[in-house]
């Protein structure tokens, strides 16, 4: 086995993919058995790309995607995985108006009462970032949705997106966004054409008659267009984000929605990447009770590098993070999935040779890496293939990505299990 393991890391140093400390050998047990990659076939034939994949209450996978119909409509569908077979696909809206995004991505959620819940973005005005947040659900197994709710009702024709969904209460969804509003101006210089002024980090309760309650700024500077991602912990919900100060300093924080308030961020570790524009690579979060861990990429000192670290209370503090990948192939789009004794977290790399999709399993602990996977070499290259979605899910964990096969997105997925003893 350690022969094995220490080859491992030969041939991975070979091709790039080289971990950042040797391998260890794992004790024997049944948690740390090596893993392999499995075909999971996706319910999604047609031109399809912006995946979503999450666990329902009941134990279902659920994935949604978004079509285009005449290279004008857009339709978001979406199907669930029983962990044997697939539904139909069903439709949950479409439109000729929305801001679809390789990165800005729709995203759904499922409350036990058995409420579906999906958002997208619909566009405000004629300007390029001028977009909102829009909520919708469904109280019949998504045969039917509501009209869609405005979740963001300040009426500015600037940025509005990238949306994190939780279940806040068996019939009620948080959701947290970021807010462009004050973008109109002022005196944080925006980039790409998004305009002007401070993007803030702004969430809310919205119940099953899509009554929206309790709206908090929670952070009035952020950095204008990267992922956010939360988890539920036994204290509350877990939010985690990518913020700015005013010397660009582009790290990554950490709030808690607890007794109806948001604690005060604080950053997960103290990178002290400057950044001088977004360099669109958020965060990703999980839980399990009074345990988290947050994955995700930073530059600082000029050393592209992905990370993960552990809290053991709720998030209020995290431990020395551990360093899984760098160098400058890294391309960040991380996700993360805790699976029994085991915490996954997947990353996209970029080389001479193509894109190519990698997992690394640790234990709970993070003090040493079990195993590190390549998923899958993509085809596409660039932003086309958009952010990989990571879940933990009934015999293992799945991913679903885009790649891009003769010019047009195509959804892959990948179901990584314990190998037969």
């Amino acid at each position: 086995m350690r022969y094995c393991l220490v080859l491992l890391s030969v041939l991975l140093a070979a091709c790039g993919g080289d971990p950042v400390a040797p391998v260890s050998t794992p004790p024997v047990a049944t948690a740390y058995v090596p893993h392999e990659v499995l075909e999971w076939k996706l319910p999604v034939s047609s031109v399809a790309a912006q995946p979503d994949l999450i666990v329902a209450p009941d134990g279902r996978l659920l994935l949604s995607w978004i079509a285009t119909e005449n290279e004008k409509w857009h339709v978001l569908r979406f199907a669930s995985f029983n962990g044997q077979a697939w539904s139909a696909s069903k439709d949950i809206a479409r439109g000729d108006d929305w801001f679809v995004n390789w990165a800005d991505t729709p995203h759904l959620a499922a409350t036990a009462d058995g409420t579906l819940w999906a958002h997208w973005l619909r566009r405000s005005a004629a300007a390029t970032y001028a977009y909102d947040v829009v909520l919708s659900n469904s109280t019949d197994a998504g045969e039917t949705w509501s009209a869609a709710m405005l979740v963001n009702q300040d009426g500015t024709p600037t940025e509005h997106g990238f949306v994190s969904l939780w279940a806040q209460s068996p019939t009620s969804i948080g959701i947290a966004w970021l807010d462009g509003r004050n973008m109109a101006g002022g005196e944080h210089e925006g980039h790409d054409g998004h305009g002007g002024g401070a993007m803030t980090l702004r969430a809310a309760s919205v119940d099953s008659t899509l009554r929206k309650s309790v709206e908090t700024e929670i952070d009035s500077l952020t950095c204008d267009c990267c992922q956010t991602s939360a988890a539920l912990t036994d204290r509350g919900a877990l939010l985690v984000y990518r913020g700015r100060d005013t010397k660009e300093v582009r790290d990554i924080l950490a709030t808690r929605l607890q007794d109806g308030a948001w604690t005060s961020p604080r950053k997960v570790h103290d990178d002290q990447w400057t950044m001088p524009a977004c360099p669109v690579n958020g965060p990703a979060v999980d839980a399990r009770d009074a345990q988290a861990w947050v994955a995700w990429y930073t530059a600082a000192g000029d050393m592209p590098m992905l990370r993960v670290a552990r809290s053991g209370d709720a998030g209020d503090s995290f431990a020395t993070p551990v360093d899984i990948d760098r160098g400058e192939a890294l391309q960040g789009r991380v996700g993360i999935a805790v699976e029994g004794e085991s915490v996954w977290v997947s990353w996209v790399r970029e080389d001479a040779k193509g894109q190519s999709l990698w997992l690394a399993r640790y234990p709970l602990d993070l003090s040493r890496e079990l195993q590190r996977l390549q998923v899958a070499s993509l085809q596409g290259r660039g932003r086309a293939t958009g952010f990989p979605q990571l879940v933990a899910g009934q015999g293992g964990v799945y991913l679903a990505w885009t790649d891009v096969v003769d010019g047009k997105p195509q959804l892959r997925g990948a179901r990584v299990a314990q190998k037969p003893m």
